[in-house]
């Protein structure tokens, strides 16, 4: 018999238990806390409910703060630190067969006529990436010349929506996915495959959308086999920040005439029919003018080249008039919207930086923000 002190919702409790240890002599079971489902051998199911809800919004000392202003005496700092790592080991080890089971009990409204899914990703603070970073400079003290790629110290949360929409392009509802560093966002993807799988066996009449900015890492998931008859559209915002930074390298960013020119062709590259072509054809204009004065090579004319380019590869992804003429969204505000509110918001706060602790926040926001956190506790 060996009495503890639990933290409960109501304060700490001490419970007299009974603790059991096989003839092997391993490490000795507790059958009250296995039945009562005690979390990280300490906290109520309720009250590790609260403390993991809370720890999605704020940190560790401020939820410590928020309980003692709310009279619960217990949740210290570093337990509200580490109740929400229990419970996203917990999630992990079962992740494939609880999401099946959130999505299983979900509809999707009659009413939905386009799903569009969007990936993209968010630079955060990592500890390993700043130690990895300290080693490169100690290496590059003889050589300052030399600059590594990326920002020193940070690498890339992912994070993907899936989202649907009615016939007037009114959005519906969106499922919302970050995870941590992983090497060509396999865990993410194969999230949305599911999800993606999942509407479109309860109805395959939908319209699937992939949509994103033109980084290559994107494209290649959405060239994958799940997406051959998907329509593939490039973000319209992303493609006019091209058009601009293009005729700004030729007229120059404080240019009136510039800003002119920008604000007529991206009417054009979004509401007619070929309007990526008639901005492409500008661009080229604008790139002979410059090689008829001998500036073909200046930085003006490469970055205006390199700005073409760009949407001359995207060409294929960018009939923004026949895609507004058939409902479908153009804009992938979405998924730059959970960037900004699953990991900047909460992992990118003054003095921050990250280990092991990333994916839990990030599983507990995703849960949260996609209506999906009561059925998933």
């Amino acid at each position: 018999k060996e009495p503890k002190e639990y933290l409960s919702s109501s304060g700490p409790i001490t419970v007299k238990r009974n603790l059991f240890r096989s003839s092997a002599g391993v490490k000795s079971v507790c059958a009250l806390e296995l039945r009562a489902g005690i979390v990280g051998g300490l906290c109520t199911p309720v009250l590790a409910r609260q403390v993991t809800y809370a720890m999605g919004q704020m940190t560790s000392a401020e939820t410590a703060a928020l309980f003692h202003e709310f009279g619960v005496q217990g949740p210290s700092a570093s337990t509200c630190d580490r109740i929400p790592k229990v419970v996203g080991e917990a999630w992990e080890r079962n992740r494939e067969a609880w999401e099946s089971a959130l999505r299983a009990q979900e509809t999707v409204p009659p009413e939905a006529v386009v799903m569009a899914v969007s990936l993209d990703g968010v630079m955060v603070p990592d500890k390993d990436a700043q130690h990895a970073a300290k080693l490169e400079r100690e290496k590059r003290k003889k050589d300052l010349s030399k600059k590594t790629g990326g920002p020193a110290g940070y690498r890339e949360v992912g994070c993907g929506t899936v989202s649907l929409f009615d016939g007037d392009g009114n959005r519906l509802d969106t499922i919302r996915y970050g995870r941590e560093p992983e090497y060509k966002k396999k865990t993410l993807t194969e999230q949305l495959d599911a999800e993606v799988g999942a509407m479109l066996g309860a109805q395959p009449n939908l319209t699937l959308v992939a949509l994103a900015d033109g980084a290559e890492e994107n494209w290649r998931y959405f060239d994958g086999p799940v997406w051959a008859a998907a329509t593939k559209i490039v973000d319209h915002g992303h493609a006019c920040q091209h058009l601009k930074a293009g005729l700004a390298a030729y007229y120059g960013a404080d240019s009136i005439m510039g800003r002119a020119d920008y604000e007529r062709f991206k009417v054009i590259l979004k509401d007619e029919h070929g309007g990526a072509d008639q901005v492409i054809a500008e661009l080229l204009r604008l790139e002979r003018r410059l090689r008829e004065k001998k500036r073909g090579n200046t930085r003006s004319g490469k970055t205006l080249r390199t700005e073409r380019k760009y949407l001359q590869n995207q060409r294929n992804r960018m009939d923004y008039a026949r895609y507004q003429e058939l409902g479908l969204p153009i804009g992938s505000g979405v998924v730059e919207a959970a960037c900004k509110t699953l990991a900047t918001q909460r992992l990118k706060r003054s003095g921050m930086s990250w280990r092991s602790g990333k994916q839990p926040i990030l599983t507990i926001r995703s849960l949260q923000q996609s209506n999906r956190w009561k059925r998933a506790w």
